[in-house]
């Protein structure tokens, strides 16, 4: 019975990513070793090919030792609200979050598991991502505190780029090219062990899709364990493409969930006008941005 657990569990959430969901899922299948495979694939009511282009590497990949597991939900429920169904499916030892629009090089999923087996102190591994004109993409943060908010709406980060107090919450101070212990790498791909997994639970179903990573990860850590940014393994990331596709939607998606996660983790009394004037300041952005996406879709 152990022989028939998945080595690793792929869990993948699409909306309309026809144009990325084959490649995502072909590079998974040629570029690691590992077997047996389960890939679960939760779509979100896509309206265009995803769907039967899933099904159709599904046919592709009859074997034992590769299973395709494809969850199809009425209505969009949200990303984190798949990511869940997709690990409440997931058996394997391993756990990849994986976004549709990443393409995994040779082993580096393979590397990952290698890094975690050998560092049990670490929960999460993740790699390093890669624009398509290969050039490094950042994609670690440190966890926002209130006045990194501040210092993104005044344009302080911007105006003094080489501050280490105004950039810290992105850190700027960071080439992403060496191993490192860090806060909050991008969920574009990430790995866990299932024990790890154990012990701090689901994605938390409040945030709708953005930060709920951000919490994650935060979770890991507070249950004693470590994130890791492993660059010996990489992966090119198209960047939002789902995000900058709706992007008048997830300007106020991203703002609320940014507003949830202050309120989630500073509920003390104390915490409660910084919260207010926060809230306040993220609105006000949200409307800014929401008006200018508006604008700009419609000289389009």
């Amino acid at each position: 019975m152990e022989a028939h657990i998945p080595e690793l569990s792929v869990i993948i959430v699409t909306y309309n990513h026809s144009a990325e969901i084959q490649p995502c899922l072909t590079a998974v299948v040629q570029n690691t070793k590992l077997r047996p495979l389960q890939i679960i694939v939760v779509d979100n009511a896509s309206d265009d090919d995803t769907v039967d282009i899933v099904r159709q590497i599904t046919r592709d990949y009859v074997e034992e030792e590769i299973t395709v597991v494809l969850s199809k939900n009425s209505h969009n429920l949200g990303y984190t609200k798949a990511v869940n169904q997709g690990l409440q499916k997931a058996t394997g030892k391993f756990l990849l979050l994986l976004n549709p629009d990443v393409v995994v090089f040779p082993n580096t999923i393979d590397k990952l598991i290698s890094f975690l087996q050998n560092h049990p102190d670490c929960s999460v591994a993740a790699p390093q991502l890669l624009f398509p004109n290969f050039q490094i993409q950042p994609s670690c943060r440190r966890f926002p505190r209130r006045r990194d908010v501040l210092y993104e709406i005044l344009g302080l980060n911007r105006i003094f780029p080489r501050s280490s107090q105004f950039n810290s919450w992105k850190m700027a101070d960071f080439d992403h090219c060496h191993t490192r212990k860090v806060d909050q790498p991008q969920g574009a791909c990430l790995l866990t062990t299932r024990a790890a997994f154990a012990q701090v639970g689901y994605l938390d179903e409040r945030f709708r899709m953005f930060f709920s990573d951000v919490d994650w990860c935060k979770r890991f850590i507070e249950a004693g364990g470590k994130v890791v940014f492993y660059p010996e393994a990489k992966a090119i990331h198209r960047k939002g493409t789902s995000v900058y596709r709706y992007r008048r939607r997830m300007v106020w998606i991203s703002h609320w969930d940014f507003i949830r996660y202050f309120w989630k983790h500073y509920p003390k009394v104390r915490s409660f006008l910084p919260n207010i004037l926060v809230s306040g300041l993220l609105l006000k952005t949200g409307i800014i941005r929401w008006i200018f996406a508006r604008a700009s879709r419609k000289t389009q």
